[in-house]
């Protein structure tokens, strides 16, 4: 299922007609949290310094996912999602410091080359116009990740706390 696309990019998953939420389920397991602090608070704080709009919220981590195309006919596709936690600031420590490689481990799947980065769940979407333009967003020049870079819109969804 797995597909190389360009240099830089795996498409993980081709559904074009969609997957129903019976089709979609979620692992949330803490062995999906990356364990090492390292220069994070190091990293953090620096950015914390340089741009005090920065807030540390807790995000879903991506730790891979199964796919199951069923046995027969009858039988629907299923894709299982890997989640653990992670936060902003951990990302900010792993994902987006200037030593980022240190924190790979060597191996031909990515899940594993990087369990020990943040690797935040995020959504995007291309969306066309009915005058055939497609929509891009300007990133604030506030922000701790590619400031005043265009962007498709998207986001990371957000931990809710049980309060």
């Amino acid at each position: 299922m797995e597909e190389k696309i360009g240099h830089g990019f795996k498409l993980l998953i081709s559904c074009p007609s969609g997957l129903s939420h019976s089709q979609v389920s979620v692992v949330f397991d803490e062995a999906y949290d990356p364990t090492l602090e390292l220069s994070i608070s190091e990293i953090w704080d620096a950015r914390v310094q340089q741009s005090s709009s920065l807030y540390n919220g807790t995000k879903f981590r991506y730790s891979g996912y199964n796919f199951d195309v069923g046995n027969n006919s009858k039988q629907q596709p299923h894709v299982s999602l890997h989640l653990g936690l992670t936060d902003y600031r951990t990302f900010m420590g792993t994902n987006l410091s200037p030593m980022w490689e240190r924190f790979l481990v060597p191996s031909e799947d990515d899940c594993i080359q990087c369990q020990n980065t943040s690797s935040p769940l995020g959504n995007g979407a291309v969306v066309e116009t009915s005058d055939k333009r497609i929509l891009v967003l300007q990133r604030s020049n506030k922000v701790g990740e590619f400031p005043g870079y265009f962007v498709f819109p998207g986001d990371h969804p957000e931990v809710k706390s049980k309060a």
